[in-house]
């Protein structure tokens, strides 16, 4: 089933980064039956909570785009809770999609379940190949575990998900704590304060050499939406060689970035003047994370906005953030 406009549309995370730029974009596009349920509604940890709320709304699209999420400093220091909450929130969320017989289901993943020193750009078919990157393991072996429990679905009961591997994504709603943000955000942040503060230098973590992708938060949401307009699962293309079904998709925009050249970009979108110093006794994580976008050009998708402009965006949802908790402190 393709959806349509009288699909009813359960956004899991509406309130999250990603889940709000979805409701957005499905909002604009005339989608007006979605379901969601703040956490004090519904808490998605909770088994018997999800399968009375399941019971009782009957969506026909499920969106999972709740999730514990956090930078390396956070899943190296709370790995237990990345592996367990995210386990949770997926197996609850996809198990009872499946018992009320939902008809499209969304899973979001991301680029970090790819092996750490995999062939790039990656593909699809790289899952379980090779070592995790140890700095975020816990939450990648989680979002393994969503993947693989949605293509058995598939294969053993014709449970129709796709599975979406994002890359480093960016934009309105990100989160900017110091402790548990990811690598774009926190030095929007960090360059920001230092501009304000008058710093005349600001230091970095790491070498500056690892290679990111960037996704502003808006694209990824369009591409959900275009996923649930034109693609099944049935669609060959979810398909490997050997004719097994793999169920993912990368959503990237096919080009990538040093992160040196992302402070510089930062830096001058900011407009900080300072000195940046690299931190190399601070790891890296993995050397390069490039998704090939190959398959989701030819299903005729591909991300529309470049990488300047999607800072100078954030920065402005960042700076009206911080307006708006002026005006209620």
């Amino acid at each position: 089933m393709l959806i349509s406009k009288k699909s009813k549309i359960f956004i899991a995370g509406h309130n999250g980064m990603v889940g709000s730029a979805i409701k957005r974009a499905l909002h604009q596009k005339g989608y007006n039956k979605l379901l969601y349920a703040s956490r004090n509604d519904l808490n998605l940890l909770n088994f018997e909570e999800v399968k009375n709320w399941f019971n009782q709304n009957r969506p026909d699209v499920v969106i999972l785009a709740a999730a514990k999420v956090g930078g390396i400093y956070a899943n190296s220091n709370y790995s237990f809770d990345f592996i367990l909450e995210n386990l949770k929130i997926q197996n609850n969320v996809i198990e009872n999609a499946w018992a009320y017989k939902v008809k499209r289901f969304l899973f979001l993943g991301s680029s970090c379940i790819y092996p750490k020193l995999a062939k790039q750009p990656l593909k699809e078919e790289y899952l379980l190949t090779g070592e995790l990157e140890k700095t975020n393991e816990s939450y990648a072996l989680a979002k393994i575990a969503g993947i693989k429990l949605c293509t058995s679905l598939k294969k053993q009961y014709g449970f129709d998900a796709i599975c979406l591997m994002p890359t480093n994504l960016y934009g309105p709603g990100d989160n900017y704590n110091p402790q548990n943000s990811h690598v774009l955000p926190a030095m929007l942040k960090r360059f920001y304060d230092a501009k304000i503060r008058g710093l005349d230098e600001i230091a970095c973590w790491g070498s500056g050499s690892p290679r990111r992708e960037f996704l502003y938060v808006d694209d990824l949401a369009e591409a959900c939406i275009f996923i649930l307009e034109n693609v099944s699962s049935d669609d060959k293309i979810l398909y490997g060689e050997n004719k097994d079904f793999n169920g993912t998709l990368n959503i990237g925009v096919g080009v990538d970035i040093s992160i040196r050249e992302l402070a510089n970009l930062i830096s001058t979108v900011v407009g900080y003047k300072g000195k940046i110093i690299w931190d190399s006794s601070k790891p890296d994580g993995t050397p390069r994370k490039l998704l090939d976008v190959s398959k989701l050009i030819k299903l005729g998708w591909s991300a529309k906005i470049e990488l300047k402009k999607g800072i100078e965006l954030t920065l402005q949802s960042f700076l009206k953030e911080l307006q708006d908790k002026s005006i209620r402190d």
